[in-house]
């Protein structure tokens, strides 16, 4: 659990990559008061086999946040992140596993076995970690992400919507296999008692969406004092084609259910031609900046140069290493545009 602290309370509000780049960024600037709230609705790669295994909630955003807010070592870190590959004999349970989501689900299973759950799983590993900050699940229910689409195709999944052939999920209703789906009481706590609420840049319907959907979650919004948004990158072919920033801003308001953008945060700095070369062969495309429309919006618009420089190398061991994003936010570049608008200097 994080302590009472005086200086700023954020939090940010996401999930897998994302979510650790802000987290990461944001740190060292606000230390304990510096909450990650994760969506649960993951169900591929390594934390779907989990999942289905031993019916927990899954580790895999969780484990990327513990890992950005730690103050382990690099090489606990490494090893924290480290994905075991194909053993010496066939149809190995432990290849692509994480050692990280191995330990999150023992955590899980010890924490069940005193009465507890994902919440009590958390501050253990929160320990373990050495985190500054704390790491909350959006909800304790556990649950898959159901996708309703405007012409009533029904997807059940998380990794079934990721690999869904669809032409666009613009507009798709948003929800989950069972009812009700009720926000963590520990999540709704630190959304009202936070100075900035921050949703981070993710695939929109599969990362971001699950967190805003959950039920409690509208409500514990309207009542916080700013929700700032990170607008992505890139937009997914077949989930966000042709989605300008004020498109991706239109979707987190109608999922959450009302008006509660403050700021939206943009990047106005054009990726090299040669990082864009691997996303235009399948289709995907930056945002596009649709700066007329964002001079007419209820939410200030602020556009800055986001870019990581960084070269990502991709974990051969990694199920689902092609859907992981090469073009990705500076931490440190994000973290000052979020500075600036806590401290309301826009310049």
């Amino acid at each position: 659990m994080a302590e009472t602290i005086d200086g700023p309370n954020i939090v940010v509000i996401g999930g897998g990559t994302g979510n650790f780049t802000v987290l990461s960024g944001l740190k060292q600037a606000v230390g304990e008061g510096l909450t990650a709230v994760v969506g649960m609705a993951d169900d591929g790669g390594s934390t779907g086999a989990l999942r289905d295994e031993y019916g927990i909630l899954p580790p895999g955003d969780i484990r990327q946040c513990l890992v950005a807010l730690s103050d382990m070592p690099d090489e606990a870190r490494e090893l924290v992140n480290y994905r075991l590959p194909k053993g010496m004999t066939e149809g190995s349970s432990l290849a692509g596993h994480t050692t990280g989501n191995l330990l999150i689900t023992s955590a899980q299973q010890i924490a069940e076995r005193q009465g507890g759950t994902m919440n009590e799983a958390l501050d253990m590993m929160g320990r373990f970690f050495r985190i500054t900050g704390q790491v909350v699940p959006a909800t304790l229910d556990d649950r898959r992400l159901r996708l309703e689409t405007v012409d009533g195709q029904i997807i059940e999944g998380e990794h079934a919507a990721e690999e869904a052939d669809i032409a666009s999920l613009k507009g798709v209703k948003v929800g989950f296999d069972r009812d009700p789906t009720d926000i963590n009481e520990r999540a709704e706590a630190a959304i009202e008692r936070a100075d900035m609420v921050v949703i981070a840049p993710g695939d929109l319907y599969t990362s971001i969406a699950p967190a805003l959907a959950v039920r409690g979650m509208r409500e514990a919004l309207q009542r916080a004092s700013g929700v700032v948004q990170v607008a992505n990158l890139m937009n997914r072919n077949r989930h966000t084609v042709d989605f300008t920033v004020s498109d991706h801003a239109a979707e987190i308001e109608r999922i959450s259910g009302a008006p509660i953008l403050s700021h939206v945060i943009y990047n106005n700095q054009p990726p090299t031609k040669f990082r864009l070369q691997r996303y235009a062969g399948e289709g995907e495309y930056p945002v596009e900046v649709d700066a007329a429309v964002l001079k007419t919006a209820h939410y200030r618009a602020i556009g800055k140069p986001l870019l990581s420089e960084a070269e990502v190398e991709l974990d051969p061991n990694d199920a689902i290493a092609a859907t992981r994003s090469l073009i990705r936010h500076d931490p440190k570049k994000i973290a000052n545009a979020l500075l600036a608008v806590y401290y309301g200097n826009m310049a």
